[in-house]
């Protein structure tokens, strides 16, 4: 999460007491509101039912990109980490249509589980997702997929991103 807050040229203030501990995330706003107006949320893109897994060893992300992808319409499964996306894939290969996967991950990172999915089914799309990478010239040599998302990403930017790639594989 720091990587994320850095990128956005935040900082952490954390306070401890004997009530426990509170952390408070400071980003600037120009960047939030810049980034709001450019969004035109009447033409969201929907699914239609399409089966995707999302892959993130934070559980924040994870849940908040699985909610967003359901109320647009999407069907999402989740794994924690590589070893877990390797096993929910091979649970359901013939069903899912698109991972989302996060790079930076315990155990097994993104850019091994894509080989190993790759593997099983070459036809599989893939969406990386990061916040440690910034930008798609940095991706190209690093992480093994076509469709880059940088965190932290919006509903909209998600929702587009994940249509775009869905579209692409019908063609």
């Amino acid at each position: 999460m720091m990587g994320i807050v850095k990128s956005y040229s935040g900082f952490v203030n954390v306070y401890s007491d004997k009530q426990g501990t509170c952390f408070k995330v400071y980003l600037r706003a120009s960047q939030a509101v810049e980034r709001y107006q450019q969004n035109s949320y009447s033409e969201t893109p929907r699914g239609n039912g399409e089966l995707i897994l999302v892959v993130d060893d934070e559980a924040l992300i994870r849940d908040v990109t699985k909610i967003a992808l359901e109320r647009y319409n999407y069907q999402v499964l989740t794994a924690i980490d590589g070893i877990d996306a390797l096993a929910v894939y091979v649970q359901h290969i013939k069903e899912i249509r698109l991972v989302l996967i996060d790079m930076m991950m315990p155990s097994m990172d993104g850019a091994k589980a894509i080989g190993i999915l790759k593997k099983l089914n070459p036809k599989v799309k893939f969406v990386a997702m990061s916040g440690f990478i910034s930008n798609n010239k940095e991706v190209a040599g690093h992480i093994p997929t076509e469709v880059f998302l940088p965190k932290p990403y919006t509903a909209e930017e998600l929702l587009t991103t994940v249509n775009n790639v869905l579209n692409v594989s019908e063609s």
